[in-house]
């Protein structure tokens, strides 16, 4: 399996999510910019949407949906529990926070990025953003991870979103039960390799 990166970009979700499913893989950075690959080759080529994440399955399949990729990449390695089992009212629940990251929040961080919107355009949202936020934590009382007590797929994009909130400098530390979880997802030894492999972890 191939997988076309770009650090710290929405990549890192199904990044963690091989890390944590064991999987073989090459990694592949994209400069989203210039739409090239490090080679200096067209990444439009790869795939013509010219985002990432992009996947190349062993069998030589394209997937570009990162949703779909963690799905994809949880049922390659069903020993680890990164998904539910399909048909189960489990794996709906999953998808439906994979839903939720994706329209509620990867959706909203999307105009933060764009340097031509106003400051006042951009704190409309980062309001939206802050009660999505507000959401989340009500929803991680009493859980160590979003689907209970195990990491799961929705967790690596989740996190990602979280790593968006950083970057962004929100104050997210009203939200005990979220900030907690930050904690304990970027403790799993799995995301740490993604993170360094990335060139995304702070010296020490």
């Amino acid at each position: 399996m191939k997988l076309y990166y770009s650090p710290g970009a929405c990549s890192m979700s199904p990044h963690i999510a091989l890390q944590e499913a064991g999987l073989p893989y090459d990694l592949v950075k994209v400069d989203l910019k210039a739409k090239k690959l490090e080679d200096g080759s067209d990444y439009l080529k790869v795939n013509p949407k010219g985002q990432v994440p992009a996947v190349v399955t062993d069998s030589g399949q394209l997937l570009t949906e990162g949703a779909v990729i963690v799905q994809m990449i949880a049922d390659k390695a069903p020993g680890k529990n990164l998904a539910p089992a399909h048909g189960s009212d489990e794996r709906y629940r999953l998808q439906e926070w994979l839903n939720f990251i994706g329209s509620e929040l990867h959706k909203n961080f999307g105009p933060l990025f764009q340097p031509v919107l106003s400051d006042d355009t951009k704190q409309f949202f980062k309001d939206r953003l802050m009660g999505k936020f507000k959401y989340i934590d009500g929803a991680l009382a009493g859980k160590d991870y979003l689907m209970g007590n195990h990491f799961t797929v929705p967790d690596a994009y989740l996190f990602t979103m979280l790593a968006w909130a950083d970057r962004m400098k929100f104050d997210l530390s009203e939200f005990k039960n979220l900030t907690a979880y930050k904690t304990r997802v970027a403790a799993r030894p799995k995301v740490q390799e993604a993170l360094k492999a990335e060139g995304l972890l702070k010296a020490a």
